[in-house]
């Protein structure tokens, strides 16, 4: 690596081309001054943007004759001509609508939106400024078609398009060109120790597949986050905001967000910036005691397994257990503790970063770049179980070098898991603490045989005999706040063995390199852009995520792509924009892939744009698909890479009644291989256990993973009717090796087989008597998966310059999913979503408002933390705001979820209440 970066240094330092340097202002058809406005030498990615009295200066390597754009959001795009050096140039920007804004996500290249070859959605300046939301990130969730799932008060998942778990692996979010996933976990958690707000330049948003130029984790979509350059942006911006979060269940509790910016550009070649981001507060309590498997059982029942009740997991059947028949045929659970004893709700981020930029030779783009990320904090996560990550901290290095035609960086993301700990599993292993779990079920097994032994002299009911076992059983139970239960729970979250502790360890890395080359600036032909990316994952959870037990897990993975632009003028009214990309990508576990997308765009008169695009994507399985090895408590996960299997293995003890078969053991020892070849699929075991019929089991064994594909059509429409805006977009997915878990029972003994007998009937004993294990399987469907939807948008100014603005989303999953009982698609997303804001930037002098509404469709959640239904919800925020133009400020004062009306969007997850704040930033108008 230090090879490379060196050829490339010494390559690039010495070109010297000649430099053309523009400066100029841009204003508003009032005269005022645009702070913040996009320059953009046309076809190039090299840009500026103005300052707060709306000047600007632009170095590029291009030589005149040349046009420069301007643009900022809620003004139309202006284009000029350079024809000299040091040329002059002064825009005026009449009022237009968002579809004039330019990106560069969509083909890697500076483009308005109005011409943009497939969807993208933009979160710029001005959004920023006037969301309601209590942050930059959570106002990503008034985009037309963009779901945002709430894990915690500081982590939100991000989505589009369906097919989403907070363990959202096919979506990508970067960071000025930095993944932001953490390795232990292979997703983004949400802003956590992502940006500081005072920082952000743009957020753009890609929904849908984006494999040809992003590779294969751009499968669902890419979030692209951009920060200020402290060449353009300098001086020190802050924001202090202070508030309260309301919640039925944690109450009313305190929240803070500070966040402070410092840039300097010391001269021409150096500039610097630093950033810092504090938030504290207190997360939505999850205090659900609902049954996770029915809902209809109350805690008096003797497999009851409360959503938010751990500990409860551990469960047996006692008859099987004993081997007598005094007691009944019933699965017995122990008793759990409510996660608000387990945990203290903290919410808290705390992030920082640096850069250092140089640029060697003067008047011209080529820069060099260092950027540090660093960032802790604490949340709960929602996977398999409920996490508390506490302490989580994550870093982040870069090395770049760019110009206006090139850009070649290098990057590395490692984290430490902190004091993080399992809550299921502390809620397990406190029980275990003070009483074994053999102890335990022997004492109910006992007290209940006795009562039978002794002839019931008291007339005690079925329920009142489970109460009185249960009540022998528990007695001196660790209770929450005792000397005892706090003992027992520190030993557990400081022991990352969860057979006896919970603790979430993990100091995974990955390393990561890309470059990317546009050949605009050397042929009129067609922009030609190629590129690449190489990334090398280093696995090292000491044995509790992965397994990982005797040393790091590494494997590596790499992609070559090329993309090919024209435009076309058809005529004066009309111009035809074809696009044309390819990429492959080649893991080392897995045969390489190519992934095309094709897309034309077609312009009538400006103000109409019609495009249609068809591409493949596809996405390897993660690193948790592969080397998961995960005791989850109802089942144990194992990823199915090869190599994976076989490094899986525990003892088990075999029950009385099995023991008492020909040649079973006392204990056996069963490696996670067992789930993938000698299996049974839950859903048969369930019809076994209902009926006693052993023609209902059927043989699981699902296949090893492999990558999975998908072709995507997506047509679209923008256009201008005056004032009114139209975007809408529609598009169909079919999917080919669709990944996901598949829940199986591999038996202690015996060979699964199709109706249990052939092989006498032990496997089929084995799964009667309880000698079995549950676990989750990686693998892919055989089924048919596809997804279809539409997204329309309207915004428009009412009222002398209101802006009033509104989208519906339609998504629909085509799955068969009573031919396919046992594998989850975990789709997760709501059918029916609409959105509507209205607003103005300055209603009176300086003083602005704006007030958002959602409503989202019930939908089904799975995951393997549980299932079921999320009720629809209407949410509304509002927010109002007053400038202070002489201090460069702005006082805004809202909230959100104005009416109070709990919701979730998630199963298993705290209910979201209200906040309300009052914020003040200063110079970052």
């Amino acid at each position: 690596m230090r090879t490379i970066l060196s050829t490339v240094l010494l390559f690039f330092c010495a070109l010297t081309f000649a430099q053309t340097t523009i400066t100029g202002t841009v204003m508003d058809n009032n005269g005022l001054p645009i702070p913040g406005a996009n320059i953009i030498v046309t076809g190039t990615s090299s840009g500026n943007a103005t300052d707060f009295d709306g000047n600007f200066t632009l170095s590029t390597d291009s030589k005149p004759p040349f046009s420069v754009q301007a643009s900022s959001v809620g003004f139309s795009t202006e284009t000029m001509e350079v024809t000299t050096n040091n040329q002059t140039l002064n825009f005026i920007l009449q009022e237009g609508s968002i579809l004039d804004e330019v990106v560069i996500s969509a083909s890697r290249t500076p483009e308005r939106i109005f011409e943009s070859p497939v969807t993208v959605e933009r979160f710029g300046l001005k959004e920023i400024k006037n969301t309601a939301s209590a942050d930059f990130y959570g106002g990503l969730e008034n985009l037309k078609g963009v779901d945002v799932n709430t894990n915690s008060l500081t982590f939100k998942s991000v989505n589009t398009r369906g097919f989403a778990t907070f363990a959202n692996t096919r979506f990508m979010q970067l960071v000025d060109g930095m993944d932001n996933s953490t390795p232990a976990l292979n997703f983004p958690i949400g802003n956590l120790v992502g940006m500081v707000e005072t920082d952000v330049q743009s957020v753009e948003l890609l929904p849908g597949a984006s494999s040809a130029l992003y590779g294969a984790n751009a499968f669902n979509g890419i979030l692209f986050m951009r920060s200020k350059n402290p060449f353009d942006h300098q001086g020190i911006r802050a924001s202090f905001k202070r508030g309260i979060t309301s919640q039925e269940s944690a109450g009313d509790n305190a929240y803070t967000d500070i966040g402070v910016t410092m840039g300097h550009k010391f001269s021409d070649k150096f500039a610097a910036k630093v950033n810092f981001g504090y938030l504290k507060g207190t997360d939505w309590a999850a205090t659900s005691e609902v049954d996770k498997i029915d809902p209809t059982r109350t805690r008096s029942n003797t497999n009851y397994d409360g959503i938010n009740v751990y500990g409860d997991e551990v469960s047996t059947n006692i008859r099987a257990a004993s081997g007598s028949g005094l007691v009944p045929d019933v699965v017995v659970s122990r008793t759990g503790y409510n996660e608000r004893d387990l945990t203290n709700y903290n919410a808290e981020s705390i992030k920082a970063d640096w850069g250092l930029y140089y640029r060697p030779i003067e008047d011209n783009s080529l820069e060099f770049s260092y950027v540090g990320k660093v960032g802790t904090g604490s949340t709960i996560y929602q996977g398999t179980n409920r996490y508390n990550i506490n302490g989580f901290f994550q870093q982040q290095h870069k090395l770049e070098v760019k110009n206006d035609n090139f850009f070649v960086r290098a990057y590395e993301v490692s984290d430490k898991a902190g004091d993080s700990y399992d809550m299921v599993f502390t809620g397990i292993n406190i029980n275990r603490a003070w009483k074994s779990d053999n102890q335990w079920f022997q004492e109910y097994i006992g007290t209940y045989a006795g009562i039978e032994l002794a002839g019931n002299p008291q007339g005690l009911t079925t329920q009142q005999k489970h109460d009185a076992s249960r009540a022998v059983a528990d007695t001196g139970r660790f209770l929450p706040g005792s000397a005892g239960y706090n003992a027992a729970f520190n030993k557990s979250i400081n022991d990352p063995d969860l057979r006896t502790g919970s603790k979430f360890q993990d100091a995974s890395k990955y390393f990561h390199s890309d470059a990317n080359y546009n050949f605009g600036h050397l042929t009129d032909i067609a922009e030609i852009q190629v590129g690449g990316s190489f990334r090398k994952y280093n696995l090292n959870s000491g044995g509790t995520i992965y397994t990982d037990f005797d040393g790091p897990i590494e494997y590596s993975e790499f992609g070559i792509y090329s993309q090919v632009q024209k435009d076309l003028e058809l005529n004066e009214d009309m111009k035809l924009k074809l696009t044309a990309s390819g990429r492959y990508d080649k893991s080392e576990l897995f045969d390489g892939f190519f992934s095309p997308r094709l897309s034309a765009g077609l312009t009538v008169n400006r103000n109409h744009n019609v495009r249609a695009s068809v591409q493949t994507g596809f996405r390897n399985p993660t690193t948790q698909d592969l080397f998961i090895g995960l005791d989850a408590g109802r089942a144990i996960l194992v990823g199915s890479a090869p190599s994976n299997l076989d490094r899986y293995s525990r003892d088990y003890s075999i029950t009385t009644a099995g023991q008492s078969l020909p040649g079973v053991p006392a204990t056996v020892t069963q490696t996670g291989e067992a789930a993938y070849i000698n299996s049974y699929s839950a859903s048969s075991v369930q019809a076994f256990a209902a009926s006693g019929n052993l023609s209902a089991l059927t043989v699981a064994n699902p296949d090893i993973i492999k990558p999975e594909k998908v072709t995507s059509i997506e047509l679209g429409y923008r256009g201008k009717f005056e004032s009114l805006i139209v975007d809408f977009s529609t598009y169909y997915n079919k999917y080919e090796d669709f990944i996901s878990q598949e829940v199986v029972i591999a038996p202690f003994y015996g060979t699964a087989n199709n109706g249990g007998l052939a092989d006498g009937g032990l496997s089929a004993q084995a799964i009667a008597n309880g000698d079995f294990q549950t676990y989750s399987a990686y693998t892919n469907s055989s089924a048919d998966v596809k997804s279809y939807g539409a997204s329309l948008g309207l915004s428009t100014k009412v009222f002398n310059g209101f802006d009033l603005s509104g989208s519906y989303t339609f998504t629909k999953q085509d799955f068969d999913r009573a031919a396919n009982p046992d594998f989850q698609t975990n789709f997760n997303t709501p059918e029916h979503k609409f959105k509507a804001s209205f607003g103005h930037t300055e209603v009176v002098k300086n003083l602005g408002f704006n007030v958002s509404y959602r409503f989202s469709d019930d939908y089904f959640w799975e995951a393997t933390f549980g299932n079921g239904i999320v009720p629809e919800f209407h949410v509304v925020d509002a927010q109002i705001n007053y400038k202070v133009p002489s201090l460069k400020s702005v006082i805004k004062v809202g909230a959100t979820n104005l009416t109070g009306n709990e919701y979730f969007t998630a199963f298993g997850t705290g209910f979201i209440g209200s906040m309300y704040y009052a914020s003040l930033t200063i110079n970052n108008l």
